[in-house]
């Protein structure tokens, strides 16, 4: 093997690890991002004019507030493709954001749509109930 192959055999065996982390730091991060609050039942759509704000939790799910609500979606293909730095694009026809939707994920950088996302269910997240 020659330096130059064996010197990229390392670097990508370097890189597996890191790649395979990614979910687990995922998990964590939709944990911290939704401590405090008891999911719900999921639903199928939420109103796209009352999305305040959207987070992209790395390769796991998208967190979209609906005023104060707050709604976790796990895509149901590609999530492990979801960045937090994305861009994400939409084209509803209606008024909603509904399970089944594409949504493309775009670089913020060169504004290149670098993949696409198929939306699962919205599960509502509230407040754990003071006892």
């Amino acid at each position: 093997m020659t330096r130059i192959a064996l010197l990229l055999a390392t670097i990508a065996g370097l890189a597996a690890p890191a790649t395979a982390a990614a979910p687990k730091d995922g998990q964590t991060a939709l944990a911290k991002a939704t401590a405090g609050l008891v999911p719900g039942a999921p639903v199928r759509c939420i109103s796209l004019s009352g999305i305040t704000a959207t987070e992209i939790i790395d390769g796991t799910a998208i967190i979209y507030r609906v005023g104060s609500r707050v709604y976790v979606n796990r895509p149901r293909s590609d999530a492990a493709r979801l960045e937090r730095r994305d861009i994400l694009l939409t084209r509803n026809v209606g008024t909603q954001l509904c399970d089944a939707d594409r949504v493309r994920l775009v670089d913020p950088g060169s504004r290149a749509v670098r993949s696409q996302i198929v939306l699962g269910d919205f599960v509502r997240y509230t407040r754990a109930a003071a006892s």
